[in-house]
């Protein structure tokens, strides 16, 4: 299911929202830049021992990392030609073992390593990657900027984004794949969503066989479908390294349905409380 837009107009301009997808397309534009440059040659603190044992060299767009080593690592740096838009998401994501270690290993950041949790949030891997995160944000950010107000909704969607990365962290402690994307901290808007506008309905695309439909769905089913698709597929992505963060987008999504509380006006109530409310015959 692809969602196309929700049919609840905000009263106020989602600047912040708006603002968040500028900054997350430019960031990508940069990385796509610095991609097309020459690669350059990058000290690495930690490589793959089976790369290592077979005596070849790493190619230039390879990132070998350790898997056999848990915090605090050690062992040699080796240096290697890496290209620049890879080696800037090397340096920038979340790297659980290296941020439970306290140690930022080669290639180092000039900051310290506890902020790739909110830096992370800010990199994607791919088009459909940011395509997809930004549709969402789009789609479901502005209400819920209009129910908290421009500076709690930017304070909620990082915390949401820091709650859905120790999420990821204490799944795979000693996990070495970069943790990267908004999706997180967009977890938490839908469950933000969720809570405060479960009636509002939401046109979405169903691809059916050779078919396409539109179909307008309560939101309350739409987004309760999508969490229950984060389960599902995280409970089956236990144990493997890489591919989606499915726990980021299920700790995200608690943390926003609990947050959401404190972080909305006062005069916003939370809708899937009255939603259904038992009804009097008289």
């Amino acid at each position: 299911m692809i969602p196309i837009r929700d049919m609840l107009p905000s009263r106020r301009f989602p600047a912040v929202t708006i603002a968040l997808i500028a900054i997350n397309l430019l960031v990508f534009l940069y990385q796509g830049y610095i991609g097309t440059r020459p690669p350059v040659v990058a000290d690495w603190g930690y490589v793959e021992t089976a790369w290592e044992e077979k005596g070849l060299d790493p190619p230039p767009s390879f990132i070998p990392r350790r898997l056999d080593l848990p915090p605090p690592f050690t062992g040699t740096t080796t240096r290697f030609p890496v290209a620049q838009d890879e080696l800037f998401i090397s340096r920038y994501a979340l790297i659980p073992a290296e941020f439970l270690g306290g140690e930022d290993l080669p290639p180092t950041i000039p900051i310290p390593i506890w902020l790739t949790i909110l830096t992370s949030l800010f990199l994607h891997g791919g088009v459909m990657h940011l395509f997809g995160n930004m549709l969402y944000l789009w789609i479901f950010g502005d209400n819920v900027e209009d129910a908290m107000g421009p500076l709690r909704f930017l304070t909620f969607y990082l915390v949401c984004g820091a709650a859905a990365s120790f999420t990821q962290i204490a799944i795979a402690p000693g996990s070495t794949v970069p943790v990267i994307g908004a999706s997180g901290a967009i977890a938490g808007i839908l469950a933000a969503y969720f809570m405060l506008f479960p009636r509002a309905r939401v046109l979405t695309l169903i691809p059916i066989l050779f078919f396409i439909r539109l179909v307008s769905i309560p939101a309350v089913f739409f987004l309760g479908f999508w969490f229950l698709l984060q389960v599902i597929s995280g409970a089956g992505a236990l144990g493997t390294e890489g591919g989606v963060a499915w726990f980021a987008h299920i700790g995200g999504f608690l943390a926003g349905a609990i947050l959401v509380i404190p972080f909305r006006r006062k005069n916003v109530p939370i809708g899937i409380l009255h939603m259904y409310r038992p009804k009097r015959h008289f």
